[in-house]
């Protein structure tokens, strides 16, 4: 019986990782065929550390996706190649989804609830841009590390 997702874009989310994927590491390539496996890796490891300090006090395990979206969708770029875009968000913040030729997903959607996004007419996000804050840069550079560490694991 196959997981049920939430995040946006997971029926039709079948990308596969580029040729250079995070190094062309052979644990990724044998375990992330696709976003949701991905999705199912993440799960495990988003915690309130790579949460946005702005909203780490209210991360929960029920709500693991919560301030998640910019370091998981420049991680999903790493691997699956792609644009990452945003919608901008009251307060000035973008949240950050991924574009790989026609397909959209959103690994981190689901911190909105039933709320509907608009996945349209974004613009692009640069991590130069993202990453000009340390401490981004250093969740980003976390997760990713956590990452590479449970595939090898697994």
């Amino acid at each position: 019986m196959a997981n049920e997702y939430n995040f946006y874009g997971w029926q039709t989310a079948d990308v596969a990782p580029t040729a250079g994927a995070l190094g062309a590491n052979k644990d990724l390539a044998a375990k992330i065929k696709n976003p949701r496996d991905l999705y199912d890796a993440l799960s495990k490891i988003w915690s309130a550390d790579t949460c946005a300090p702005r909203m780490r006090g209210d991360w929960t395990p029920d709500n693991k996706t919560l301030g998640q979206c910019s370091i998981t969708a420049f991680l999903a770029q790493d691997i699956f190649g792609g644009k990452v875009y945003g919608i901008l968000r009251d307060g000035g913040n973008y949240h950050c989804y991924n574009v790989i030729d026609d397909c959209v997903f959103d690994l981190t959607s689901e911190q909105f609830g039933d709320e509907k996004l608009v996945y349209q007419n974004n613009p692009e996000q640069f991590r130069d841009v993202h990453f000009a804050k340390e401490e981004k840069r250093l969740r980003y550079e976390s997760l990713k590390a956590r990452l590479l560490r449970f595939l090898s694991e697994e």
